[in-house]
Protein backbone atom coordinates (compact mmCIF):
# COMPACT_ATOMS: atom_id res chain seq x y z
CA UNK A 1 0.00 0.00 0.00
CA UNK A 2 1.80 3.46 -0.82
CA UNK A 3 0.84 6.75 -0.01
CA UNK A 4 -2.37 5.27 1.47
CA UNK A 5 -3.82 3.79 -0.98
CA UNK A 6 -6.59 1.29 -0.35
CA UNK A 7 -5.15 -1.93 -0.28
CA UNK A 8 -6.74 -4.59 -3.26
CA UNK A 9 -7.88 -8.54 -2.48
CA UNK A 10 -5.82 -10.73 -4.68
CA UNK A 11 -7.44 -14.40 -5.58
CA UNK A 12 -4.36 -16.03 -6.53
CA UNK A 13 -5.65 -17.60 -10.32
CA UNK A 14 -8.50 -15.23 -10.38
CA UNK A 15 -10.08 -18.25 -9.00
CA UNK A 16 -13.93 -17.13 -9.01
CA UNK A 17 -12.98 -13.91 -10.47
CA UNK A 18 -15.60 -13.30 -13.81
CA UNK A 19 -13.11 -12.32 -16.95
CA UNK A 20 -15.85 -12.29 -19.36
CA UNK A 21 -19.60 -12.84 -20.26
CA UNK A 22 -20.09 -15.80 -22.43
CA UNK A 23 -22.84 -18.00 -24.17
CA UNK A 24 -20.70 -20.47 -25.70
CA UNK A 25 -20.87 -23.20 -22.83
CA UNK A 26 -22.37 -23.63 -18.99
CA UNK A 27 -20.79 -25.52 -16.48
CA UNK A 28 -22.71 -26.81 -13.23
CA UNK A 29 -19.80 -27.99 -10.53
CA UNK A 30 -22.31 -28.65 -7.62
CA UNK A 31 -24.51 -31.28 -9.97
CA UNK A 32 -21.83 -32.30 -12.97
CA UNK A 33 -24.26 -30.31 -15.67
CA UNK A 34 -22.14 -29.13 -19.10
CA UNK A 35 -23.88 -27.54 -21.92
CA UNK A 36 -22.45 -26.29 -25.15
CA UNK A 37 -24.80 -23.37 -26.36
CA UNK A 38 -27.56 -24.60 -23.79
CA UNK A 39 -27.73 -28.36 -24.83
CA UNK A 40 -26.48 -30.95 -22.67
CA UNK A 41 -22.76 -32.69 -23.68
CA UNK A 42 -24.71 -36.24 -23.04
CA UNK A 43 -27.01 -35.67 -25.89
CA UNK A 44 -24.62 -33.86 -27.95
CA UNK A 45 -22.13 -37.17 -27.22
CA UNK A 46 -25.52 -39.42 -28.18
CA UNK A 47 -26.74 -37.79 -31.37
CA UNK A 48 -24.12 -35.32 -32.94
CA UNK A 49 -21.08 -35.29 -34.88
CA UNK A 50 -18.12 -33.55 -34.18
CA UNK A 51 -18.34 -31.09 -36.87
CA UNK A 52 -22.04 -30.65 -36.52
CA UNK A 53 -21.05 -29.58 -32.33
CA UNK A 54 -18.52 -27.44 -33.86
CA UNK A 55 -20.96 -25.54 -36.05
CA UNK A 56 -23.52 -25.17 -33.22
CA UNK A 57 -20.29 -23.80 -31.18
CA UNK A 58 -19.27 -21.08 -33.44
CA UNK A 59 -22.80 -20.00 -34.80
CA UNK A 60 -24.94 -20.52 -32.06
CA UNK A 61 -27.43 -22.53 -33.93
CA UNK A 62 -27.60 -26.15 -34.73
CA UNK A 63 -27.02 -26.02 -38.54
CA UNK A 64 -29.85 -27.17 -40.98
CA UNK A 65 -28.51 -30.12 -43.62
CA UNK A 66 -27.36 -27.84 -46.36
CA UNK A 67 -25.40 -25.75 -44.04
CA UNK A 68 -24.01 -28.53 -42.78
CA UNK A 69 -23.25 -29.90 -45.71
CA UNK A 70 -21.52 -26.93 -46.68
CA UNK A 71 -19.54 -26.62 -43.44
CA UNK A 72 -18.35 -30.27 -43.97
CA UNK A 73 -17.41 -29.38 -47.54
CA UNK A 74 -15.56 -26.39 -46.70
CA UNK A 75 -13.62 -28.19 -44.16
CA UNK A 76 -13.10 -31.76 -46.44
CA UNK A 77 -11.68 -29.01 -48.87
CA UNK A 78 -9.19 -26.91 -47.04
CA UNK A 79 -7.65 -30.43 -44.75
CA UNK A 80 -4.10 -30.06 -47.13
CA UNK A 81 -1.66 -28.28 -45.80
CA UNK A 82 1.03 -26.49 -47.84
CA UNK A 83 4.41 -28.42 -48.26
CA UNK A 84 6.40 -25.61 -46.49
CA UNK A 85 4.27 -26.37 -43.55
CA UNK A 86 5.04 -30.56 -44.00
CA UNK A 87 8.71 -29.33 -44.55
CA UNK A 88 8.99 -27.16 -41.67
CA UNK A 89 7.77 -30.10 -39.62
CA UNK A 90 10.61 -32.14 -41.42
CA UNK A 91 13.07 -29.64 -39.96
CA UNK A 92 11.98 -30.60 -36.33
CA UNK A 93 13.34 -32.60 -34.00
CA UNK A 94 11.80 -36.10 -34.01
CA UNK A 95 12.25 -36.35 -30.39
CA UNK A 96 10.30 -33.40 -29.91
CA UNK A 97 6.83 -32.98 -27.92
CA UNK A 98 4.22 -32.89 -30.66
CA UNK A 99 2.35 -29.92 -28.99
CA UNK A 100 5.70 -27.74 -29.40
CA UNK A 101 5.09 -29.34 -33.49
CA UNK A 102 1.77 -28.44 -33.80
CA UNK A 103 2.25 -24.98 -32.47
CA UNK A 104 5.56 -24.26 -34.33
CA UNK A 105 3.21 -25.34 -37.21
CA UNK A 106 -0.38 -23.43 -36.67
CA UNK A 107 1.65 -20.25 -36.29
CA UNK A 108 3.18 -20.88 -39.55
CA UNK A 109 -0.49 -20.71 -40.77
CA UNK A 110 -0.83 -17.41 -40.65
CA UNK A 111 1.91 -16.43 -42.52
CA UNK A 112 0.77 -18.29 -45.37
CA UNK A 113 -3.17 -17.34 -44.85
CA UNK A 114 -3.02 -13.51 -43.54
CA UNK A 115 -5.56 -12.64 -41.75
CA UNK A 116 -4.70 -9.57 -40.52
CA UNK A 117 -8.15 -7.80 -40.82
CA UNK A 118 -10.05 -9.85 -37.84
CA UNK A 119 -13.32 -8.00 -37.91
CA UNK A 120 -13.67 -9.01 -41.80
CA UNK A 121 -17.28 -11.80 -41.79
CA UNK A 122 -15.25 -13.60 -44.58
CA UNK A 123 -11.36 -13.84 -42.57
CA UNK A 124 -13.03 -15.33 -40.04
CA UNK A 125 -15.46 -17.52 -41.98
CA UNK A 126 -12.03 -19.18 -43.78
CA UNK A 127 -9.67 -19.08 -40.86
CA UNK A 128 -12.00 -20.94 -38.70
CA UNK A 129 -12.38 -23.17 -41.55
CA UNK A 130 -8.55 -23.81 -42.25
CA UNK A 131 -7.90 -24.35 -38.44
CA UNK A 132 -10.20 -27.11 -37.81
CA UNK A 133 -9.40 -28.80 -41.32
CA UNK A 134 -5.92 -28.56 -40.88
CA UNK A 135 -4.74 -29.34 -37.41
CA UNK A 136 -5.89 -32.95 -38.20
CA UNK A 137 -3.92 -33.05 -40.99
CA UNK A 138 -0.24 -30.98 -38.87
CA UNK A 139 -0.92 -33.61 -35.99
CA UNK A 140 -0.78 -36.53 -38.49
CA UNK A 141 2.02 -35.48 -40.44
CA UNK A 142 4.64 -35.21 -37.53
CA UNK A 143 3.16 -38.89 -36.03
CA UNK A 144 4.32 -40.08 -39.70
CA UNK A 145 7.72 -37.87 -39.94
CA UNK A 146 8.64 -38.82 -36.36
CA UNK A 147 8.74 -42.78 -37.06
CA UNK A 148 10.67 -41.70 -40.56
CA UNK A 149 7.69 -42.42 -42.59
CA UNK A 150 5.90 -39.95 -45.24
CA UNK A 151 2.68 -38.01 -44.24
CA UNK A 152 -0.81 -39.56 -45.85
CA UNK A 153 -2.63 -37.42 -47.68
CA UNK A 154 -6.28 -36.59 -46.51
CA UNK A 155 -9.20 -38.28 -48.07
CA UNK A 156 -12.39 -36.76 -49.02
CA UNK A 157 -14.79 -39.55 -48.87
CA UNK A 158 -13.89 -39.90 -44.96
CA UNK A 159 -15.84 -38.43 -42.37
CA UNK A 160 -13.69 -35.81 -39.49
CA UNK A 161 -12.23 -38.47 -36.95
CA UNK A 162 -11.60 -41.54 -39.66
CA UNK A 163 -9.88 -39.07 -41.95
CA UNK A 164 -7.60 -38.09 -39.07
CA UNK A 165 -6.98 -41.95 -38.19
CA UNK A 166 -6.33 -42.81 -41.74
CA UNK A 167 -3.63 -39.90 -42.21
CA UNK A 168 -2.12 -41.70 -39.07
CA UNK A 169 -1.95 -45.18 -40.47
CA UNK A 170 -2.57 -44.85 -44.30
CA UNK A 171 -5.86 -47.60 -43.49
CA UNK A 172 -9.72 -47.01 -43.09
CA UNK A 173 -10.53 -46.79 -39.76
CA UNK A 174 -12.91 -48.91 -37.96
CA UNK A 175 -16.31 -47.58 -37.79
CA UNK A 176 -16.44 -47.95 -34.56
CA UNK A 177 -13.21 -46.53 -33.48
CA UNK A 178 -13.66 -43.33 -35.76
CA UNK A 179 -17.06 -43.30 -34.09
CA UNK A 180 -15.55 -42.89 -30.79
CA UNK A 181 -12.89 -40.68 -31.38
CA UNK A 182 -15.31 -38.59 -33.04
CA UNK A 183 -17.19 -38.10 -29.89
CA UNK A 184 -14.46 -37.59 -27.58
CA UNK A 185 -13.64 -34.67 -29.56
CA UNK A 186 -17.25 -33.50 -29.09
CA UNK A 187 -16.22 -33.80 -25.44
CA UNK A 188 -13.23 -31.97 -25.29
CA UNK A 189 -14.51 -29.17 -28.35
CA UNK A 190 -15.01 -26.76 -25.59
CA UNK A 191 -15.45 -25.86 -21.54
CA UNK A 192 -15.90 -22.19 -20.47
CA UNK A 193 -13.63 -20.08 -19.13
CA UNK A 194 -10.47 -22.91 -18.98
CA UNK A 195 -6.58 -21.59 -19.00
CA UNK A 196 -6.10 -22.27 -22.61
CA UNK A 197 -9.26 -20.30 -23.96
CA UNK A 198 -8.21 -17.28 -21.09
CA UNK A 199 -4.66 -16.83 -23.09
CA UNK A 200 -6.09 -17.50 -26.05
CA UNK A 201 -8.96 -14.78 -25.29
CA UNK A 202 -5.88 -11.99 -24.03
CA UNK A 203 -4.18 -12.47 -27.43
CA UNK A 204 -7.43 -11.97 -29.55
CA UNK A 205 -8.00 -9.23 -27.32
CA UNK A 206 -5.31 -7.74 -29.15
CA UNK A 207 -6.95 -8.26 -32.33
CA UNK A 208 -3.92 -10.40 -33.19
CA UNK A 209 -4.62 -13.18 -35.97
CA UNK A 210 -6.44 -16.52 -35.72
CA UNK A 211 -3.46 -18.55 -36.12
CA UNK A 212 -1.68 -16.51 -33.46
CA UNK A 213 -4.60 -16.57 -30.80
CA UNK A 214 -4.70 -20.70 -31.66
CA UNK A 215 -1.42 -21.37 -31.16
CA UNK A 216 -1.27 -19.05 -27.56
CA UNK A 217 -3.82 -22.03 -26.66
CA UNK A 218 -2.07 -24.35 -28.01
CA UNK A 219 0.90 -23.45 -25.77
CA UNK A 220 -1.21 -23.20 -22.66
CA UNK A 221 -2.55 -26.28 -23.32
CA UNK A 222 0.72 -27.86 -23.53
CA UNK A 223 1.21 -27.63 -19.64
CA UNK A 224 0.41 -30.85 -17.19
CA UNK A 225 -2.26 -29.02 -15.13
CA UNK A 226 -4.26 -28.88 -17.98
CA UNK A 227 -4.23 -30.91 -21.72
CA UNK A 228 -0.69 -32.90 -20.58
CA UNK A 229 -2.81 -34.27 -17.74
CA UNK A 230 -3.61 -37.12 -19.94
CA UNK A 231 -0.54 -38.03 -20.65
CA UNK A 232 0.93 -37.76 -17.06
CA UNK A 233 -2.16 -39.74 -15.49
CA UNK A 234 -1.66 -42.49 -18.31
CA UNK A 235 2.07 -42.55 -16.71
CA UNK A 236 1.14 -42.54 -13.50
CA UNK A 237 -0.97 -45.56 -14.35
CA UNK A 238 1.61 -47.19 -15.54
CA UNK A 239 3.94 -46.62 -12.69
CA UNK A 240 1.39 -48.00 -10.20
CA UNK A 241 2.11 -51.29 -12.57
CA UNK A 242 -0.56 -53.58 -11.28
CA UNK A 243 -4.14 -53.27 -9.00
CA UNK A 244 -2.15 -54.46 -5.70
CA UNK A 245 -0.13 -51.28 -5.67
CA UNK A 246 -2.85 -49.20 -6.17
CA UNK A 247 -3.31 -48.64 -2.48
CA UNK A 248 0.05 -47.96 -0.95
CA UNK A 249 0.74 -46.08 -4.17
CA UNK A 250 -1.75 -43.68 -3.77
CA UNK A 251 -1.63 -42.99 -0.15
CA UNK A 252 2.40 -42.81 -0.62
CA UNK A 253 1.46 -39.49 -3.50
CA UNK A 254 -0.87 -37.84 -1.36
CA UNK A 255 1.43 -38.30 2.41
CA UNK A 256 4.26 -36.33 0.38
CA UNK A 257 1.27 -33.64 -1.29
CA UNK A 258 1.29 -34.85 -4.76
CA UNK A 259 -1.26 -34.67 -6.83
CA UNK A 260 -3.62 -37.49 -8.30
CA UNK A 261 -2.88 -37.13 -11.65
CA UNK A 262 -6.71 -37.37 -13.83
CA UNK A 263 -8.56 -35.75 -10.66
CA UNK A 264 -9.96 -32.79 -9.24
CA UNK A 265 -10.74 -30.08 -11.26
CA UNK A 266 -11.33 -26.39 -10.55
CA UNK A 267 -15.20 -26.23 -10.92
CA UNK A 268 -16.21 -29.88 -10.78
CA UNK A 269 -17.21 -31.35 -6.84
CA UNK A 270 -18.99 -34.44 -8.46
CA UNK A 271 -17.57 -36.57 -10.88
CA UNK A 272 -16.65 -34.93 -14.23
CA UNK A 273 -19.64 -35.37 -16.78
CA UNK A 274 -16.89 -36.18 -19.87
CA UNK A 275 -15.17 -38.89 -17.25
CA UNK A 276 -19.05 -40.70 -17.41
CA UNK A 277 -19.33 -40.77 -20.88
CA UNK A 278 -15.65 -41.75 -21.89
CA UNK A 279 -16.27 -44.63 -19.35
CA UNK A 280 -19.01 -45.29 -22.02
CA UNK A 281 -17.24 -44.98 -24.82
CA UNK A 282 -14.30 -47.03 -24.04
CA UNK A 283 -17.13 -50.08 -23.09
CA UNK A 284 -17.89 -49.61 -26.14
CA UNK A 285 -14.03 -50.50 -27.70
CA UNK A 286 -14.47 -53.64 -25.33
CA UNK A 287 -17.42 -55.47 -26.47
CA UNK A 288 -15.87 -55.40 -30.19
CA UNK A 289 -12.07 -55.32 -29.39
CA UNK A 290 -11.29 -56.88 -25.73
CA UNK A 291 -10.67 -55.33 -22.31
CA UNK A 292 -7.48 -53.61 -21.77
CA UNK A 293 -5.41 -54.48 -18.64
CA UNK A 294 -4.64 -50.49 -18.11
CA UNK A 295 -8.39 -49.65 -17.87
CA UNK A 296 -8.82 -52.83 -14.82
CA UNK A 297 -6.11 -50.76 -13.27
CA UNK A 298 -7.77 -47.35 -13.63
CA UNK A 299 -10.93 -48.37 -12.45
CA UNK A 300 -9.47 -49.73 -9.50
CA UNK A 301 -7.35 -46.64 -8.96
CA UNK A 302 -10.31 -44.11 -9.17
CA UNK A 303 -12.35 -47.01 -6.94
CA UNK A 304 -9.27 -46.29 -4.23
CA UNK A 305 -9.09 -42.45 -5.55
CA UNK A 306 -12.92 -42.03 -4.59
CA UNK A 307 -12.05 -43.60 -1.03
CA UNK A 308 -9.13 -41.21 -0.41
CA UNK A 309 -10.72 -37.99 -1.94
CA UNK A 310 -14.16 -38.13 -2.79
CA UNK A 311 -14.96 -36.47 0.64
CA UNK A 312 -13.01 -33.18 -0.52
CA UNK A 313 -14.94 -32.95 -3.69
CA UNK A 314 -12.23 -34.70 -5.50
CA UNK A 315 -13.08 -37.11 -8.48
CA UNK A 316 -12.35 -37.98 -11.86
CA UNK A 317 -12.00 -35.78 -14.57
CA UNK A 318 -11.77 -35.90 -18.34
CA UNK A 319 -8.25 -36.70 -18.03
CA UNK A 320 -8.08 -39.73 -16.54
CA UNK A 321 -10.20 -41.91 -18.60
CA UNK A 322 -9.26 -39.90 -21.91
CA UNK A 323 -5.64 -41.32 -21.90
CA UNK A 324 -6.88 -45.07 -21.29
CA UNK A 325 -8.89 -44.60 -24.41
CA UNK A 326 -6.80 -43.21 -26.73
CA UNK A 327 -4.30 -45.90 -25.37
CA UNK A 328 -6.49 -48.70 -26.09
CA UNK A 329 -6.66 -47.23 -29.73
CA UNK A 330 -2.95 -47.27 -30.06
CA UNK A 331 -2.06 -43.64 -29.94
CA UNK A 332 1.21 -42.65 -28.72
CA UNK A 333 0.92 -41.14 -25.50
CA UNK A 334 2.79 -37.64 -26.39
CA UNK A 335 0.18 -36.97 -28.82
CA UNK A 336 -2.69 -37.62 -26.77
CA UNK A 337 -2.75 -33.60 -25.83
CA UNK A 338 -3.03 -32.71 -29.57
CA UNK A 339 -6.07 -35.00 -29.35
CA UNK A 340 -7.14 -32.85 -26.88
CA UNK A 341 -6.27 -29.31 -29.24
CA UNK A 342 -7.66 -30.85 -32.19
CA UNK A 343 -11.07 -30.75 -30.38
CA UNK A 344 -10.81 -27.63 -28.53
CA UNK A 345 -9.73 -25.79 -31.61
CA UNK A 346 -13.78 -25.62 -31.94
CA UNK A 347 -13.85 -23.78 -28.52
CA UNK A 348 -10.87 -21.49 -29.06
CA UNK A 349 -12.38 -19.79 -32.50
CA UNK A 350 -16.14 -19.52 -30.82
CA UNK A 351 -14.59 -17.51 -28.27
CA UNK A 352 -12.39 -15.19 -30.57
CA UNK A 353 -15.39 -14.89 -32.74
CA UNK A 354 -17.50 -13.90 -29.36
CA UNK A 355 -14.33 -11.17 -28.08
CA UNK A 356 -14.27 -9.83 -31.40
CA UNK A 357 -18.15 -9.21 -31.45
CA UNK A 358 -17.89 -6.40 -28.13
CA UNK A 359 -13.39 -6.46 -27.75
CA UNK A 360 -11.92 -4.37 -24.94
CA UNK A 361 -8.25 -5.11 -24.48
CA UNK A 362 -7.30 -7.35 -21.53
CA UNK A 363 -5.34 -5.78 -19.56
CA UNK A 364 -5.42 -6.89 -15.44
CA UNK A 365 -4.26 -5.26 -12.93
CA UNK A 366 -1.63 -6.19 -10.33
CA UNK A 367 -1.26 -5.90 -6.85
CA UNK A 368 2.99 -4.91 -5.58
CA UNK A 369 4.55 -6.75 -2.88
CA UNK A 370 7.99 -4.96 -3.85
CA UNK A 371 10.02 -2.23 -2.07
CA UNK A 372 9.91 1.72 -2.76
CA UNK A 373 12.24 4.92 -3.35
CA UNK A 374 15.20 2.32 -2.99
CA UNK A 375 18.44 4.66 -4.53
CA UNK A 376 21.00 3.47 -7.27
CA UNK A 377 24.13 1.84 -6.35
CA UNK A 378 26.80 2.66 -8.78
CA UNK A 379 28.51 -0.89 -9.95
CA UNK A 380 31.68 -0.63 -7.95
CA UNK A 381 29.68 -0.25 -5.26
CA UNK A 382 28.23 -3.29 -5.44
CA UNK A 383 28.76 -5.90 -3.30
CA UNK A 384 26.94 -8.82 -5.03
CA UNK A 385 25.05 -11.34 -3.51
CA UNK A 386 24.64 -14.30 -6.00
Amino acid sequence: MVNGSTPQEFFPGLAGVPAAKSSISFVDGQTGLLEYRGIRIEELAQHSSFLETTYLLLYDELPAQTELDRFTADVTHHRRIKYQITELIKCLPEHGHPMDALQAAVAALGMFYPAKYVLDHQVQYWSTIRLIAKVPTIVAAYYRLRQGDEPIPPRDDLDHAGNFLYMLTGTVPDPLIAKVLDTCLILHAEHTMNASTFSGLVTASTLADPYTVVSSAIGTLKGPLHGGATQETVAMLEEIGSVAHVRPYLKKRLAAKQKLMGFGHRIYKVKDPRAILLQQLVHQLFAQHGRSPLYTLAETVERVGEDLLGGKGIHANVDFYSGVLYKTMGLDEDFFPTIFAMARVSGWLAHWLEQLKDNTLFRPDQIYDGQHGRAYVPIDRRLGGV
